[in-house]
C-alpha cells in the first residue's frame, strides 16, 4: 500500500484558529472602497471600448474569415488549453516534441504482423479487411462515435462527395471509405516451354515460387497470388527468343543497329533501369509477340550464391526461384483505370479502349527459369534463338472494386490542406511494399491522436489517405486525383507520399525542389534509427551486416542506376526530384501539388529485396530489414515530422528560391543535350525568364519574412498586457454581477485566448466557396452519422491591424501553394498528354526515373525536332515569366 497523499490525508492543511472579531466600521469602509474602484475602472472600460470602436476604419471592415484566421494565428502563437488541461495544448515545436515520443516499435511490429502475413492483392476480400483496419485506427485512436453501418461510400455518390468537399468546414475528425471501380485482372493459366524441331515440349518451366515452413507465411501462401503481370494481355505465341539486357529503350536500338529483328519473337530482358511496362511497350512497337522479365543476381549488389551467400530463406541472397510480380501498364503515358484517363472510375462510367496497356502477353520468371533460356542464346549473346519458345498467360480481365479510405483531422485554417498518403495493397503480403510503410502510417495517426487529445490542433487541416490498388498503376489515388481535382487544386498546399519506409539500411528523399530544404531539415533533427549521435539523414552512410563480403565494383555497379537520378538533386541537399512509381504521380504531375516521398532502401552489405515476390515477408522483414522495427519507428517520426512542419507553420516552408535555382541547374543539363542537335536552339530567352524568377523569388523571401515576423510582432507586443487584460475582464464581469447586469463571456483575440470548446464554422455564404448550390442540391443530406454542423459563432470585433497582417500573410501562403501550379500546362506533354508539368515528368521511357524540363528535353533527346524544342522553350519561358508576375503582384 502506498504513502497516502494530501488530498487522502484527513489532517487539515493549516492549523485551525479562533474566529477573529469583524469591526462593521471596517466593512462598511472595505465595501465603499470596492464601490469607487469599481466606479473608476468601470469609466476606463467605457472609454478604452469607445477609443477601440472608433479607431476602426468602416471602409476596412473584417469579414467572418478574416476573423476566423486571425482567431487561428492567434492560436498558434499563443495557445491556451481547455479547462480539464492542466498545460495548455503543444503547438511549434513542443508538438513535434511530443509528437516524437509516441511512435513505438512494439507497435509498428504490432500493425506490420496484423497487415503481412495475409494476402491482400488489390480489389480481394482481404484488402477491404486492411481497408477497414485503418478506418478503425482512425475510430479508435480518435476516439470517434459509434456509427450503426461502416461508411462505406460509392465514389461519385452524394455521401462519398459529401465526404471530401465538406472537408473545409469539417469540425471534429472523421473517417470513411471511398469505392472505385476500375479495370483490374487476375491470373488464370499460364505456361512458358521450350519445342524441339517437331514442335513438341522438350522443357516446361515451374512458375510458381517454391517456399517452405522455414518462412511461415510464405510457405503457407506461396499459392495464393500466381506469379503474373498486373494488367498483362491473355495470349498464346510462339516464337524464337531474343535476349534485350534491362529492355531500354537504348537497348532495343543497340540491337537494331546490330540487325535483329524482333518481328514474331519473344523478348527476354532482366528486371531494372526502367518500368517493366516500357520494356514490353518498345518490344511491342518493333513487332515481337510477347516477353519474358526476370530478376538477374548481377543487380543484387554482390550478396550472391556465387560470392559465397547461401539464399534466402537459409541466408541473405535471392532465392532463385523468387519472382518479381508487377503491372505492366505504360505508366509514362498514364496512370490510374486504363479505361478512364482523366476521369474517375465510377460504377457506371463509360469506358475507353485502352492504351496504355499492352497489345502482346508477357511473364515474370524466376531467375532458376532464365538461367535455362539464357542457355539457348549464349552463342549469340542475344539471339534469336534456334528453338522455339512457347509463352501462354490466361487473365480475367474485369471491373474491381477497390477501396481508399481517408481520414480527416480538422485545422483552425479549413481551407489550406495537407495530405498524406499511403498505398495499401500488395502483391502477395507486402511485409515491405507496401506494409512498412502501412505501419509507419498508423504510428503516425497514433502520434496526432496524441497530441489531439492533449488540446492540439493543426493549423491547417491535415488529411491522411490509404489508397488502394497502387500496385496495378497507382489506380486508387489517381482515380480520387482525377475525381476532386478543382477541390485539391484548391486547398492541398502539399503532398507528403510514403510507399515502402522499409527494405534496408540507407535513408533516402526525393521531391519538389521547393520541399528539398523542409524535408532535409527535418532528416537533420531526426535521431539516427540506433545511434543518438547521429541523424536520420546520416543512414545514408550506413552499410548493411554483410558490407564487409561485398567488393565496391559489385555495388557501384547496382548504384549507377540511383546516381543517375541522384545528379539531379541539388548538391547541398541530396533531395532528388520525382518520377513515378509510386502515388504522388497524379498530386504533382497532373493537378500541380508540391510532394515528397522518403523512406529506407538497400545499403551495401543489406539482404537481398525480394520486391513483388511471396518471399517479401514478414520473416524477411524482421531478420534482415529491420531487426526491432527502429527504421520503421524513424519513418513514422520523419513524416510526422514534415506534416507538423507544414500544417503547424505560419507562413508555409515553402522556398520557391531553391525551385528557381534548381531550374537553372536543368537548363544546364538541357544545353548539354542540346550540342547533340545539328540546328542549336537558342535558349537565351528562357535562361532570362529564368534569372527573372530567381530575382523575384528572392524579392518575395523578404516579404515571407516581414510577413510572418509583423504578424508574430502583434502578438508579442500584445502578449505583454495579457495579464492587464485578464484583469480588465474579471474585473468587468465583476462590476456587471455586482450592478445585476447580464455577464458575457469575451474572448480577446489580441491577447491570443481561443475557446477550444466551441469550433469555428464558415458561415452560410462561406460555403458556396467550397461546394456550388447546384451540388449540394444534388448531394443532398449528409450520410448516417455524419457530425453535425454547430451554429456560427458570435463574431467580436478585432483590431484592424491584426486583420491586415492575417491577409499579408494569407496573400504570401497562396502564392507558395500555388507555385507548382505553373508549372502546369492544360496541354501537357506531347504524345502523354495526361501529364501537365513542365517542370517535371517520369522520362518517356524511363517510368521510375524523373526527366527535369521533361517536354523540353524529350524534344532533343527523343524527337531530335529544333523547330519542336524552340516550341517547348517558348512554352517554358511563359510558364516561368507567369510565375515571376505571381511572386512580385
Amino acid at each position: 500500500m502506498g504513502t497516502p497523499s494530501l488530498i487522502d490525508s484527513k489532517e487539515p492543511l493549516l492549523p485551525a484558529t479562533a474566529p477573529a472579531t469583524v469591526d462593521p466600521i471596517r466593512k462598511r469602509q472595505a465595501r465603499q472602497r470596492k464601490l469607487i474602484v469599481f466606479a473608476l475602472l468601470a469609466t476606463i472600460l467605457l472609454w478604452f471600448h469607445h477609443s477601440r470602436s472608433c479607431s476602426h476604419n468602416h471602409g476596412d471592415k473584417p469579414t467572418s474569415e478574416d476573423i476566423d484566421i486571425a482567431r487561428a494565428f492567434a492560436y498558434r502563437a499563443h495557445a491556451h488549453g481547455k479547462p480539464d488541461h492542466k498545460k495548455p495544448p503543444p503547438r511549434g515545436w513542443r508538438a513535434i516534441h511530443e509528437f516524437l515520443k509516441v511512435p513505438n516499435n512494439d507497435s509498428a511490429l504490432a500493425t506490420s504482423r496484423l497487415v503481412a502475413t495475409k494476402p491482400h492483392i488489390a480489389g480481394s476480400p482481404q484488402d477491404l479487411i486492411t481497408a477497414q483496419n485503418v478506418l478503425e485506427l482512425f475510430n479508435q485512436e480518435f476516439k470517434l462515435p459509434p456509427r450503426k453501418t461502416v461508411p462505406i461510400f460509392q465514389a461519385g455518390s452524394p455521401a462519398s462527395r459529401l465526404a471530401t468537399l465538406t472537408i473545409p468546414w469539417t469540425s471534429q475528425p472523421r473517417a470513411w471509405i471511398d469505392t472505385y471501380y476500375p479495370v483490374l485482372n487476375t491470373p488464370l493459366d499460364r505456361h512458358l516451354e521450350i519445342l524441339d524441331d517437331d514442335g513438341k515440349v522438350s522443357w516446361s518451366a515451374e512458375l510458381e515460387e517454391v517456399a517452405d515452413d522455414t518462412d511461415p507465411e510464405a510457405g503457407k501462401y506461396v499459392y495464393a497470388v500466381p506469379t503474373f503481370h498486373g494488367l498483362s494481355k491473355g495470349g498464346d505465341v510462339k516464337g524464337k527468343l531474343i535476349y534485350a539486357n534491362y529492355g531500354l529503350k537504348a537497348d532495343y536500338d543497340a540491337l537494331e543497329e546490330k540487325g535483329v529483328n524482333f518481328t514474331g519473337a519473344i523478348v527476354l530482358t532482366r528486371y531494372g533501369g526502367n518500368f517493366r511496362g516500357l520494356k514490353i511497350k518498345r518490344a511491342q512497337e518493333l513487332g515481337a509477340v510477347g516477353v519474358l522479365i526476370y530478376s538477374d543476381p548481377r543487380d543484387d549488389g554482390g550478396i550472391t550464391v556465387d560470392n559465397g551467400f547461401d539464399y534466402y530463406p537459409n541466408g541473405p541472397a535471392r532465392n532463385p526461384t523468387a519472382v518479381q510480380r508487377g503491372s505492366v501498364q505504360f505508366i509514362s503515358t498514364y496512370p490510374g483505370d486504363p479505361t478512364t484517363p482523366g476521369r474517375p472510375s465510377y460504377a457506371n462510367v463509360t469506358r475507353d479502349d485502352p492504351i496504355s496497356i499492352p497489345t502482346i502477353p508477357s511473364l515474370p520468371i524466376s531467375w532458376a527459369n532464365a538461367q535455362k533460356l539464357l542457355e539457348l542464346v549464349k552463342d549469340t549473346e542475344f539471339g534469336p534463338s534456334k528453338e522455339t519458345i512457347r509463352l501462354h498467360n490466361n487473365v480475367d480481365d474485369k471491373v474491381t472494386p477497390i477501396w481508399n479510405t481517408m481520414g480527416v483531422i480538422p485545422g483552425h485554417i479549413k481551407d489550406e490542406v495537407v495530405l498524406v498518403g499511403n498505398h495499401r495493397d500488395a502483391w502477395v503480403m507486402g511485409a515491405t511494399d507496401p506494409s512498412s510503410g502501412t505501419a509507419s502510417l498508423h504510428e503516425v495517426v497514433r502520434g496526432f491522436a496524441a497530441l489531439w487529445h492533449k488540446g492540439w490542433r493543426p493549423l491547417r487541416t491535415i488529411v491522411i489517405a490509404s489508397w488502394d490498388a497502387e500496385e496495378y498503376g497507382l489506380i486508387g489515388s489517381t482515380e480520387y486525383g482525377e475525381d476532386f481535382h478543382p477541390f485539391l487544386a484548391k486547398h492541398v498546399v502539399a503532398y507528403l507520399n510514403l510507399d515502402s519506409s522499409v527494405s534496408g539500411a540507407n535513408f533516402h528523399a526525393a521531391g519538389s525542389p521547393s520541399l528539398a530544404h523542409l524535408v532535409r531539415s527535418v532528416a537533420d533533427h531526426i535521431p539516427h534509427p540506433t545511434d543518438d549521435e547521429r541523424s536520420l539523414w546520416d543512414t545514408k552512410k550506413d552499410v548493411g551486416p554483410f558490407a564487409a563480403n561485398v567488393s565496391d565494383e559489385f555495388w557501384a555497379a547496382k548504384q549507377s542506376e540511383e546516381d543517375a537520378q541522384a545528379k539531379l538533386a541539388p548538391a547541398s541537399l541530396g533531395v532528388s526530384p520525382l518520377g513515378s512509381g509510386s502515388d504522388y504521380t497524379v498530386f504533382l504531375q497532373h493537378i500541380g501539388i508540391a510532394s515528397s516521398d522518403g523512406g529506407f532502401g538497400g545499403a551495401k552489405g543489406d539482404a537481398v529485396y525480394h520486391y513483388h515476390s511471396v518471399y517479401d515477408s514478414e520473416r524477411w522483414q524482421e531478420v534482415y530489414a529491420d531487426p526491432g522495427f527502429h527504421r520503421h519507428v524513424a519513418a513514422a517520426q520523419f513524416l510526422g515530422a514534415v506534416t507538423l512542419r507544414l500544417s503547424d507553420s505560419i507562413v508555409l516552408p515553402i522556398n520557391t528560391t531553391q525551385y528557381a535555382l534548381q531550374l537553372e541547374e536543368y537548363l544546364n543539363v538541357v544545353e548539354g543535350l542540346a550540342q547533340n542537335l545539328d540546328d542549336k536552339p537558342d535558349l537565351s530567352t528562357l535562361r532570362d525568364a529564368i534569372a527573372q524568377l530567381v530575382t523575384e523569388s528572392i524579392k518575395f523571401d523578404t516579404e515571407k519574412k516581414a510577413a510572418e515576423e509583423g504578424l508574430k510582432k502583434l502578438f508579442r507586443k500584445k502578449s505583454k498586457f495579457r495579464v492587464l487584460r485578464k484583469l480588465k475582464c474579471k474585473t468587468r464581469r465583476a462590476f456587471r454581477k455586482f450592478f445585476g447586469l447580464p455577464v458575457h463571456s469575451h474572448h480577446d483575440l489580441a491577447a491570443g485566448t481561443y475557446d477550444n470548446d466551441t469550433e469555428m464554422e464558415w458561415l452560410e455564404a462561406q460555403r458556396a466557396e467550397f461546394v456550388s448550390d447546384a451540388e449540394l442540391t444534388t448531394l443532398g443530406t449528409r450520410p448516417e452519422g455524419w457530425p453535425q454542423e454547430e451554429p456560427p459563432r458570435r463574431r467580436h470585433p478585432n483590431p484592424i491591424k491584426f486583420i491586415r497582417a492575417v491577409r499579408r500573410v494569407r496573400r504570401v501562403n497562396h502564392k507558395l501553394a500555388t507555385f507548382e501550379r505553373g508549372f502546369i500546362s492544360k496541354d501537357g506533354i506531347k504524345d502523354r498528354e495526361w501529364y501537365k508539368h513542365l517542370g517535371v515528368a517520369p522520362g518517356k521511357w524511363l517510368g521510375y526515373g524523373a526527366t527535369t524540363l521533361p517536354a523540353l528535353t524529350e524534344a532533343i533527346t527523343i524527337e531530335k525536332n529544333s523547330t519542336l524544342v524552340n516550341e517547348e522553350a517558348a512554352r517554358l519561358t511563359e510558364a516561368v515569366e507567369k510565375l515571376a508576375g505571381r511572386l512580385s503582384a
